[in-house]
């Protein structure tokens, strides 16, 4: 249960963020419409809305016609207003992505790989684009590891970043609010937003990666990152008496080998009887670029062979750099709403 604000501080920064998740929703409004949706007196709105117009957060875009009153004035959230930063760290490059306040990309890009570099290159690169584009006002950071409020718990292969307090560090260097999320949880929640649904599924997003085996649990339309924010990292899943599933799925030949001969099928296919058993979820997500429906099909015949096939879940493929940023994007986006005035 979220705390009521207790300062006024606190409730401007509430009052202002609902305005502002009001108008993305809506589109335009009246202050009579965000005084009824909000709860809040229509003084306490029109005071709110006269300094954001005054700022150039909010555009007038027509009055409404008149029921025998003044006509009402309508207003929109101005979406150049701030901008957010998007960039997630893979081993083989960088990506990135600087959006407005509706989700539509100024630019995309990639750079050479941070996580063979280390937290300067990083900041470089966030300088680089921020003197391009001064407006940003969130940054959403993604991460192939584990993330326990902003610090890197767990990242194999790049202990220069382990036990990394990345978010206190941006957020210190750049005085902007800063998110950093988990590669897969970034990823399944960017393909949840964009299934439009109002059901609350429940899905599991695995990747085989380049630095090991992750996944994204979303469990009736919330995301699972677990008692020590470990949830997802599925190479551990001891599936053989003698081998992980990253060993079973590698057969020790490393990441870039993987097979799907019968072993390589069989593990998977154990993984999705497990997730199966254990939280019995729709869905069931395979990035695109690591396999085909002929694959997904003898996963689900394979799988049949482990739990009843009626509780299998439906096995999808998507495109996880696309659902990666779009994921990032409403971190950045939510950051954004609940920001203060950049004025």
């Amino acid at each position: 249960m979220n705390e009521l604000p207790t300062t006024p501080k606190e409730m401007k920064k509430v009052i202002l963020s609902g305005i502002r998740a009001a108008l993305l929703t809506l589109g335009s409004a009246t202050k009579a419409d965000l005084s009824r949706q909000l709860g809040i007196s229509f003084p306490t709105t029109s005071k709110f809305l006269t300094q954001m117009e005054k700022e150039g957060e909010l555009i007038l875009v027509g009055i409404d016609d008149s029921s025998g009153g003044r006509r009402a004035m309508r207003y929109a959230y101005n979406p150049e207003y701030m901008l957010g930063l998007a960039i997630f760290l893979e081993k083989s490059e960088t990506n990135y992505t600087v959006f407005n306040s509706v989700g539509e990309v100024k630019e995309q890009g990639k750079a050479s790989s941070v996580l063979r570099s280390d937290i300067r290159s990083l900041t470089k690169l966030i300088e680089e684009i921020i003197v391009k584009y001064p407006k940003i006002g969130s940054l959403a950071i993604g991460i192939p590891g584990s993330v326990n409020h902003g610090r890197i718990i767990h990242i194999p292969d790049y202990e220069q970043f382990r036990h990394f307090d990345l978010k206190g560090t941006l957020e210190q260097r750049f005085s902007i609010p800063v998110v950093v999320e988990n590669d897969m949880n970034a990823a399944i929640l960017g393909y949840y937003d964009n299934m439009n649904t109002k059901d609350n599924p429940s899905l599991v997003y695995l990747y085989f990666g380049q630095n090991g085996p992750g996944a994204g649990i979303l469990i009736n339309g919330l995301v699972v990152r677990g008692s020590t924010f470990f949830s997802g990292e599925v190479s551990y899943t001891p599936l053989y008496d003698d081998r992980n599933f990253q060993q079973a799925l590698t057969e020790g030949k490393g990441l870039e080998k993987i097979n799907f001969q019968e072993q390589g099928i069989d593990a998977v296919s154990r993984l999705v009887a497990s997730c199966t058993a254990i939280i019995n979820p729709h869905t069931i997500i395979f990035c695109h670029d690591e396999v085909n429906e002929t694959i997904l099909s003898r996963i689900a015949t394979r799988s049949a062979a482990y739990i009843p096939a009626e509780h299998l879940p439906q096995l999808a493929m998507s495109e996880l750099e696309q659902d990666y940023l779009n994921g990032l994007r409403h971190l950045g986006l939510q950051l954004m709403i609940s920001a203060p005035s950049m004025k």
